[in-house]
């Protein structure tokens, strides 16, 4: 969602006469993008901003805005820790990035300029925004904002919002659009997309009809959007498991342009922790359903999310959950401990606490597992024939072209043309690592259909 907001802002400096640039050093406007999930990306922002100071000083007329969810959050300490920035948007303003740039160079204080936002139809959702996309042949397309779950640990809901879905024919009109423009891939993304239109269907009842069931349309949505021609691959972020329905999984297994990847986080394998948490769903429920998704839909790979050291957590329950990832035998995930972050229930349980030393080793042993799954699953795809869409050269080694499977797994392999990003192609995987498969280039297959985008350079 972050990186989605990203190409959103840029799409309105651009829109507003700005061209990008390679270097901070020739910038006459930095933009930092903030997430507030995780206390390490707290410090890295101010960490950044500290050094912009020097920056903003050695030049008349640079700017600095901030924007994201530390910047709905923290903007008053921001304020007061970097007088120096220029503006701080939350997530709600982002369309006004380049309307209070301007504002500040006519001298409008900064005090007003903080002040949120009063949202409208046109404006809530990002993707209604203009757009610099930085990958071509995809498209991120948001289809809801905000969060109405309650999970202890987790700041979106402080700094999202209420969930709020897009009406479906605004998306279908997006996505088409998008479709004109060459774009191949479609991401569907929100805070929790397979709850997506309940708000609706519950606000046409309120408002008189009926007819209409006050459950869940993502299925439907998914089966709309691959039904466009011209869609190679349909993806989506995050679904939630609690909301995981039967309707979603056979969407998925029917229409042949959703891709075979689920990313499904678990967060614990622990009854009591999953309790504490708020996540609304047993470890039996969790796998439970899990089988089911790789029963209906062939050749799935699953990615997940798991939180180590949350407060209350035994050694009783993080075995748990290294029984139940072992047993899910996921294709990869992401691990992390525990980060409190002011404003959440989690925050609060102070005399619950994980020793931070405990937490640590808890995690090394964790990933153990979780690399040994992932291996697993990787070994199992060699000697296939995988459909890639390059994304590029190799960022280790330039001999190699880099692509990612229908899977979401990166694949590196050799090629005698230089291809460009958005072709598809078939590689034979050949080798197998933790983290990429490794193959060799079979067929050339659909070509990019986005335009050139031509380098820009601007001189002082």
């Amino acid at each position: 969602m972050n990186e989605h907001d990203s190409e959103r802002i840029s799409g309105l400096l651009e829109s507003d006469g700005m061209v990008n640039v390679d270097s901070v050093a020739s910038a006459d406007v930095v933009v930092i993008n903030t997430c507030c999930i995780r206390e390490n990306a707290d410090d890295k922002f101010y960490g950044t901003l500290s050094q912009l100071k020097n920056w903003k000083t050695e030049k008349d007329d640079r700017q600095i805005l901030v924007a994201g969810c530390l910047a709905q959050k923290d903007r008053d300490s921001i304020r007061q820790r970097a007088p120096y920035v220029d503006v701080v948007i939350g997530t709600h303003n982002v369309h006004r990035a380049a309307e209070l740039l301007e504002q500040t160079r006519y001298g409008r204080p900064v005090t007003e300029i903080l002040e949120e936002a009063v949202l409208d139809d046109h404006t809530m959702f990002p993707s209604a925004l203009p757009m610099r996309r930085e990958v071509s042949y995809n498209a991120w397309v948001t289809i809801q904002i905000g969060c109405d779950n309650t999970c202890a640990y987790c700041i979106v809901p402080a700094v999202r919002g209420k969930e709020i879905s897009r009406p479906s024919a605004e998306i279908l009109t997006e996505v088409e659009s998008l479709v004109r423009s060459g774009v191949t891939q479609i991401s569907l993304i929100g805070q929790n997309v397979n709850s997506y239109g309940r708000d609706l269907a519950m606000s046409a009842r309120a408002a008189g009809d009926n007819t209409v069931k006050p459950k869940p349309q993502f299925a439907e949505l998914l089966r709309s959007v691959g039904a466009i021609p011209g869609i190679s691959r349909v993806r989506f972020v995050s679904p939630h498991p609690k909301d995981m329905r039967e309707d979603t999984l056979l969407a998925m297994a029917e229409t042949p342009n959703v891709v075979e990847h689920l990313h499904y986080p678990m967060q614990s394998g622990s009854d009591k922790v999953l309790a504490l948490m708020h996540r609304g769903y047993t470890a039996e429920r969790y796998l439970s359903r899990l089988a089911q998704a790789r029963q209906m839909i062939s050749d799935l790979a699953v990615t997940t999310d798991v939180i180590v050291g949350f407060p209350g957590e035994t050694e009783e329950d993080f075995l748990q959950t290294v029984e139940v990832c072992a047993q899910a035998c996921f294709d990869s995930a992401f691990s992390f401990i525990f980060s409190p972050r002011p404003g959440t229930t989690a925050a609060q349980m102070t005399d619950q606490f994980i020793d931070p030393a405990v937490a640590v080793e808890r995690y090394e042993r964790l990933k153990i597992v979780l690399d040994h799954s992932a291996v697993i699953k990787h070994r199992e795809r060699i000697g296939r024939i995988e459909e890639v869409v390059v994304e590029g050269m190799s960022k280790k080694n330039p001999e190699l072209t880099t692509g990612r499977t229908r899977q979401n797994k990166i694949l590196h392999f050799s090629s005698p043309q230089s291809l460009r990003v958005g072709t598809y192609a078939k590689v034979e995987v050949t080798d197998a690592a933790r983290f990429h498969l490794s193959g060799r280039l079979i067929e050339v297959g659909e070509a990019p259909k986005h335009k050139l985008r031509l380098a820009v350079s601007s001189a002082n």
